[in-house]
C-alpha cells in the first residue's frame, strides 16, 4: 500500500525536517505542494514531476485520493488546516505547535476523535537515542518516583528574525516559549508519564526587540513577542517543573537542558548529552553514557512513527490530548505573565 501525502507549506521547516521524514519511508508519495506563495509550492515540486500544486489548500484537501496532510505553514494556520483535513477524511501530520490557543486545540482533538483519523504533531525530541534511554529506564523504577524538574532552551542571540512570522504574534502566538518552550517541556511530560497540569505561574520579557545586533534582520519590521520567558508548572501527581526559554539574553552561551529528580536517582540531559546520578551501597554514582550516532534523524523519526501508526503497526505514542495540554500550559504561563498571578488549569 502506497500512502499519498499532500503537503501545505513549503518553506523552511518543510524542507529541512518535513521532506526528508516523508522521503525516507517506501510506503509514501508526495502528490501535492501548496502554498500561499504559489512559487515555494512550485519550485518545492521541481522534482515532483507528477505532483500537483496549489496557493489554496481547500483545493490540495479536496482530493480525495489524498490519504494525509502534512502542514509546515505558520503557527496561526495549524489548527484551522489541520480541523478542514481531518473533516475532510484525511490523516494529519503537523508542525508544532499544534496550535496557538487551547480552544483552536480542543477541537483539533475533538474533530481527530470524530474522523476516526489520525491527528500527530511534530514531538521530535522524543526519538533522541538519549530520550528514548531515559523513558526506558524511568519506566523500568530505576530512578524511582520523579518529583522535581528544570528545562529550558536559552540562546545568546537567536532571534529568528525582526519582522518574519516568528516576531509576529498573529501569526506565531508568541516568541521563545511557544518556538522552543514546545519541545523541552514535551520531552519533560513525556518522560515522567504525561501528568496533568494543574497550575501555572510565568513571566515574560522583551528587552531585545528594538536591539539590531539582537534581531538582526529587518530593524523596521514587527516583533510583538516575548524574548524569554520563564515559569513553574504544577501536576496533578505532586511534581513541579521549572522553565526557561529565551531568544536572546546575557548568558555564557546557548544551552538546552533537561533534569528530573527522582527518589532513586536522576538525571540531565544537556545540549543532548546525557548523565545520570545514582547511588549504590551508599556511594552516589555518576554515568554519562555514550550512544551511538542516530540512524536517522529525530524528525524522520517522528514523521515514519505517524506513518506506521496510519499504516496500523504501531501505537502513537503523541498524542492530541498531549496537545491540548501543551497549548494550555504556554496559554496559561502568557496569561499570568500579564495579570502577575498564579493561573489555575
Amino acid at each position: 500500500m502506497t500512502l499519498k501525502v499532500g503537503v501545505i507549506g513549503t518553506g523552511g521547516i518543510f524542507k529541512g525536517a518535513h521532506l526528508p521524514g516523508w522521503l525516507s519511508h517506501k510506503e509514501v508519495e508526495i502528490v501535492a505542494f501548496c502554498d500561499a506563495f504559489k512559487a515555494s509550492a512550485e519550485a518545492a515540486a521541481k522534482d515532483f514531476p507528477d505532483a500537483k500544486v496549489y496557493d489554496d489548500y481547500r483545493e490540495l484537501i479536496a482530493d480525495p485520493s489524498i490519504d494525509i496532510v502534512g502542514i509546515s505553514t505558520p503557527n496561526l494556520y495549524h489548527s484551522e488546516i489541520a480541523i478542514a483535513a481531518l473533516q475532510k477524511g484525511k490523516h494529519v501530520f503537523c508542525e508544532k505547535p499544534d496550535a496557538v490557543n487551547p480552544v483552536e486545540a480542543q477541537k483539533m482533538a475533538d474533530v481527530a476523535k470524530a474522523s476516526g483519523k489520525l491527528l500527530m504533531a511534530m514531538r521530535n525530541n522524543r526519538f533522541s537515542e538519549e530520550a528514548k534511554f531515559a523513558k526506558r529506564i524511568i519506566e523500568q523504577g530505576q530512578l524511582g518516583d520523579l518529583y522535581m524538574g528544570r528545562c529550558g532552551w536559552i540562546r545568546r542571540r537567536g532571534i529568528p528574525g525582526r519582522g518574519g512570522w516568528f516576531t509576529t504574534k498573529e501569526l506565531s502566538g508568541g516568541g521563545p516559549l511557544i518556538d522552543l518552550g514546545v519541545h523541552m517541556i514535551d520531552m519533560a511530560m513525556w518522560l515522567s508519564g504525561n501528568p496533568k497540569p494543574v497550575t501555572v505561574t510565568g513571566s515574560t520579557y522583551r528587552k531585545f526587540a528594538d536591539r539590531p545586533d539582537a534581531s538582526g534582520l529587518i530593524p523596521a519590521g514587527t516583533f510583538d513577542v516575548e524574548d524569554l520567558a520563564a515559569g513553574f508548572i504544577r501536576f496533578d501527581n505532586g511534581a513541579s517543573l521549572q522553565i526557561e526559554f529565551s531568544w536572546a539574553s546575557n548568558i555564557e552561551e546557548e544551552k538546552k537542558f533537561l533534569e528530573w529528580r527522582g527518589t532513586e536517582g536522576g538525571f540531565s540531559l544537556v545540549n543532548d548529552k546525557l548523565s545520570l546520578f545514582t547511588e549504590n551501597e551508599g556511594v552516589l554514582i555518576d554515568q554519562k553514557p555514550n550512544f551511538p550516532v542516530a540512524a536517522i534523524p529525530q524528525h524522520t523519526a517522528n514523521i515514519q512513527h505517524f506513518v506506521e501508526c496510519v499504516l496500523g503497526r504501531e501505537t502513537p505514542i503523541i498524542t492530541p490530548d498531549h496537545g491540548v495540554d501543551m497549548i494550555k500550559i504556554l496559554s496559561a504561563i502568557y496569561e499570568s505573565a500579564e495579570l502577575g498571578r498564579e493561573i489555575r488549569l
